[in-house]
């Protein structure tokens, strides 16, 4: 089969690899339909994730087509049409039994194109899944569902329920990229009295005014006094950082409120100050996490009855096998205004219902 491979910072290529097999009873072999591109994958082309191995194929999100099982599967069968999740689930060591799949110990956690080969090829080998794939409504399209795979739980657990954005609350999301776009879409869920949003690229805070930003700030452009004017002075409730900087880290630490909550989500390849000569007086909460998934089928309900917006979200669709095509317009999002591009499509079968 064809993947796509990475071979050590900014190096990688679309090429033939191994086809997947079932290695343990507890494991599915998936054809890929459709994969999408995250920001951790561009982090891990930069070497800012050491642990992904040269000669890994790349990819976490993924629909497709279940097309083998192990022995101890119960759960999906091959036909079924399934969302591959971001996040692996043994089911049976501690984390998983809290529901912090995010931290499995059995052999879990993020491994999906981190640990072993991942979803951006033709197939991929799922461990554990009966808690690591999800049967998907027929309703629900593969652009749709597959964006379901990583930023929306990972925008609404580690961003917006991290934060604990209550009603009311003034919540400042900094970073317009896909992630914080999708915690834009599911902060307003709870009500808050108004979201403010902070990027660089003015194209980006559009596309956050029209998933329901309130206010948007250019991050060169004082987006401290802008909040604090919204605010009396007092800050944000919670502010997301979505970014993975050390600079939206600090502007976060900024611009919440004494007693308000700082949700890490970004990914961080560099150490960021944490200022506790300033800070230790606030009274701050400061979270940071690894998605667990465990809302994952609460959103897919919620997408199947069309109550998230997760179509206008896509703005690039490429075949598979232009994965390196995709990725470099993924990567220039400031020039191609990308901000989830979107590999592949369904392939479902026909079936002929014969007259009655």
């Amino acid at each position: 089969m064809k993947g796509f491979v990475f071979h050590g910072p900014g190096q990688s290529s679309w090429e033939d690899v191994p086809d997947p097999a079932v290695k343990e009873p507890t494991d599915a072999i998936v054809r890929v339909d459709t994969v999408t591109i995250c920001g951790t994958d561009l982090h891990i082309l930069k070497g800012d994730v050491p642990e992904v191995r040269p000669g890994t194929v790349l990819g976490h999100e993924a629909v497709g087509e279940i097309v083998e099982v192990g022995g101890d599967v119960r759960t999906v069968r091959p036909g079924d049409r399934v969302l591959v999740s971001c996040i692996t689930a043994c089911g049976r060591c501690r984390y998983c039994r809290e529901g912090g799949y995010g931290q499995c110990r059995g052999g879990g956690g993020w491994i999906l194109g981190h640990l072993i080969d991942g979803t951006q090829a033709e197939y991929v080998r799922v461990p554990y899944a009966d808690l690591s794939v999800h049967p998907l409504p027929s309703t629900l399209d593969s652009p749709d569902a597959v964006l379901l795979a990583d930023i929306f739980p990972t925008a609404y657990e580690v961003g917006v329920l991290n934060g604990r954005v209550r009603p009311g609350d003034t919540v400042a999301v900094v970073g317009a990229g896909p992630i914080g776009l999708a915690a834009v879409a599911t902060a307003r869920l709870f009500a808050p009295e108004r979201i403010v949003v902070v990027d660089l690229a003015p194209s980006r805070l559009d596309a956050a005014r029209s998933f329901g930003a309130d206010a948007v700030a250019l991050a060169g452009e004082s987006p401290e006094q802008l909040i604090a004017d919204l605010t009396d002075g007092l800050g944000a409730d919670v502010a997301i950082e979505a970014v993975g900087v050390p600079e939206t880290f600090e502007l976060c630490t900024r611009v919440v409120r004494p007693g308000g909550h700082v949700a890490n989500v970004g990914v961080h390849g560099k150490p960021a100050t944490l200022h506790l000569e300033e800070l230790w007086i606030k009274n701050l909460t400061l979270t940071t996490g690894l998605v667990d998934t465990h809302s994952t089928p609460t959103l897919l309900r919620m997408a199947a009855a069309g109550r998230l917006p997760t179509s206008s979200l896509v703005t690039h669709t490429f075949p598979l096998d232009a994965m390196a095509e995709a990725y470099d317009v993924f990567a220039r999002a400031a020039d191609t205004g990308a901000l989830k591009v979107v590999l592949g499509g369904p392939r479902h079968d026909v079936v002929a219902v014969p007259a009655a």
